[in-house]
C-alpha cells in the first residue's frame, strides 16, 4: 500500500515524479554536508590552519573506506528497488534480508581494514609531520565506526528504494542539528580538539540510524522480512553482492585516485592542503542539486526497469540532463562572484595562499559541471539497469588518469595541474558512458521494435 511519504515513480508524470523525489534528496544532501562542513568551520575558526589541514590530509582515506561501505549499501538497495517495481513482495523482502546480512559482513571487514591500514596509508601519502598525529586521531575514529554510518545508509536506502525519500531526510535533519551542538560542546566546551569533531559525527549518525530503524519497524511492516526470508538464495545474493561490489568498486577506484592525487597536494604544504579542503567542501555543496538528480534517477530507473518500462527511463534521463545543465550554468556564474567570501568563511584563514588556491579551484571545477552532470546521470542509469561492468570502466578511466597525472604530469604543472586534473578526466569518462548508454540494447529496444 502506498504511504503518504512515498512518491509513485511508476505512474506519476516523469518530471513530477523525479522532482518530487529529488527535492528531499537535495535537502538531505544539504544536511549531510553539514556534518563535515560544520566540523570544518568550527575546527578552522577554533583550532587553526594546522588542524584544518589535518582533516583535509586524511579526507581521501576517509572517503575511500567510509564511501566504500556507503556505496555498497546503495548498490544493494537497487535490487530492492527493482523488486519493488516488479511487484514481487516476497523477493523484495528476501532482498532486504540479504542487504542486512551482507551489510553486517561489510561493516566488520571494513572496520578491521581501517584499524590496520590508516597509519601506513598516511605515511605512504607523505602526510606532513606537523599534522600526521591529528590526522590519524580524526580519521581513525571516523573509519573504525563506519558501521554506524552504514546502518543509516542501509535503512534509508531501503526506504528510498520503495519511493520514500521524506523520512530519511527528517532523521538526517535531527542528526545534523545534534551534530552542530556536539561539535560546539566537544571542541569549544571540553577542548577535545579534532577528535571531538569525529566523535560528534559518529554520535549524531548513530542517532539518525536508530531513528530510521525504529521507523521501519513501526511504520513499514511491508518491508520487514521474516525468518524464512533470511534463507540463503544463491542467485539473489550474487545479484546483491554484484550490485554492491560494482558500485563500491566504482567509488573505490575514484577514491584511490583521490588518494594518489593527495600525494601531490601534500607535497605543496599545509596551506595548500587547507585551501584544497575548503574548495572540496564548496564542491560538495555546489554539486548537491546534480547529486540529488542523479540519485533520484537511480531509484526511478531501478523501479521502471523492474516494471519493464524503457520509454520512461529514456525520458527521465533526458529530463535529468536538462536539469543538471541548467544548474551547472547557474552555479558557475554564482561561484565566480562569491568564491572568495565562501572560502574565507569556511577556513577562517587570513593566509592568501589558502584563499587564492581555494577560489581558483572551485571556479574551475564548477565550469565543468556541464560535463559532470550528464556523466553522473548516465553512470547511475547504467548501474540501476543492472549493468555492473560498464559503469566501473569509467572509474578505471578516472583512476588511470589520476595516476598518470600525479607521477608524470604534476611535476611540470604544480598546483594548477591539480586543479585541472579532474575536469579533463571527466570529459573522457563522459565519452565512454555516453557510448555505452546509447548502444545499450534495452534503451534501444523501443526504437528497434518500431523500425521492425
Amino acid at each position: 500500500m502506498m504511504r503518504k511519504t512515498q512518491v509513485d515513480l511508476l505512474n506519476d508524470s516523469i518530471l513530477k515524479g523525479m522532482l518530487s523525489f529529488a527535492l528531499p534528496f537535495l535537502i538531505s544532501n544539504i544536511f549531510q554536508q553539514l556534518y563535515s562542513t560544520v566540523d570544518t568551520i568550527i575546527v578552522g575558526h577554533n583550532l587553526g590552519d594546522l588542524s584544518l589541514a589535518a582533516m583535509g590530509a586524511g579526507a581521501p582515506i576517509q572517503h575511500l573506506l567510509v564511501g566504500l561501505a556507503l556505496a555498497m549499501s546503495s548498490g544493494m538497495s537497487i535490487v530492492v528497488g527493482r523488486s519493488y517495481g516488479s511487484g514481487d513482495q516476497d523477493h523484495m523482502k528476501r532482498a532486504v534480508a540479504g542487504t542486512l546480512v551482507l551489510g553486517t559482513v561489510i561493516t566488520i571487514v571494513l572496520a578491521l581494514l581501517a584499524h590496520f591500514t590508516i597509519l601506513p596509508l598516511l605515511r605512504l601519502l607523505d602526510t606532513p609531520v606537523e599534522i600526521i598525529d591529528e590526522t590519524y586521531a580524526y580519521i581513525y575514529i571516523i573509519t573504525v565506526f563506519t558501521g554506524v554510518m552504514m546502518a543509516f545508509n542501509v535503512f534509508s536506502g531501503i526506504l528510498r528504494a520503495v519511493g520514500d525519500s521524506i523520512m530519511p531526510l527528517v532523521f538526517l535533519i535531527i542528526a545534523s542539528i545534534l551534530n552542530i551542538f556536539l561539535d560546539l560542546l566537544f571542541i569549544k566546551g571540553y577542548g577535545m580538539g579534532i577528535e571531538g569533531a569525529a566523535i560528534a559525527t559518529i554520535l549524531a549518525q548513530g542517532v539518525s540510524a536508530l531513528l530510521c530503524m525504529v521507523y521501519v519497524y513501526k511504520k513499514c511492516k511491508f518491508l520487514i522480512p521474516n525468518r524464512k526470508h533470511f534463507t540463503f538464495d544463491k542467485a539473489l545474493y550474487f545479484d546483491l553482492a554484484g550490485q554492491g561490489i560494482s558500485m563500491g568498486l566504482m567509488l573505490a577506484l575514484v577514491s584511490v585516485g583521490t588518494v594518489v592525487i593527495q600525494i601531490a597536494i601534500n607535497s605543496l604544504g599545509y596551506l595548500i592542503i587547507a585551501g584544497h579542503m575548503a574548495a572540496k567542501k564548496l564542491f560538495s555543496f555546489t554539486i548537491m542539486p546534480i547529486s540529488a538528480i542523479c540519485t533520484s534517477l537511480a531509484t526511478f530507473v531501478a523501479q521502471n526497469k523492474g516494471a519493464n518500462r524503457p520509454e520512461r527511463i529514456k525520458a527521465a534521463v533526458r529530463y535529468a540532463n536538462i536539469s543538471s545543465t541548467f544548474w551547472s550554468i547557474l552555479i558557475s556564474i554564482s561561484v565566480y562572484f562569491t568564491a572568495p567570501f565562501m572560502v574565507k568563511v569556511l577556513t577562517g584563514s587570513s593566509e592568501s595562499t589558502v584563499i587564492n588556491y581555494g577560489v581558483t579551484f572551485i571556479r574551475v571545477e564548477t565550469l565543468f559541471y556541464l560535463v559532470l552532470g550528464p556523466l553522473l546521470n548516465l553512470r547511475y542509469t547504467l548501474q540501476s539497469m543492472g549493468q555492473k561492468i560498464l559503469p566501473v570502466m569509467s572509474s578505471i578511466i578516472e583512476l588511470v588518469g589520476k595516476v598518470v597525472f600525479t607521477f608524470w604530469i604534476y611535476p611540470f604543472t604544480g598546483a594548477l595541474g591539480v586543479i585541472l586534473c579532474e575536469p579533463i578526466i571527466w570529459c573522457f569518462m563522459l565519452a565512454q558512458l555516453a557510448f555505452a548508454y546509447f548502444r545499450n540494447p534495452y534503451i534501444n529496444f523501443e526504437s528497434k521494435s518500431l523500425q521492425g
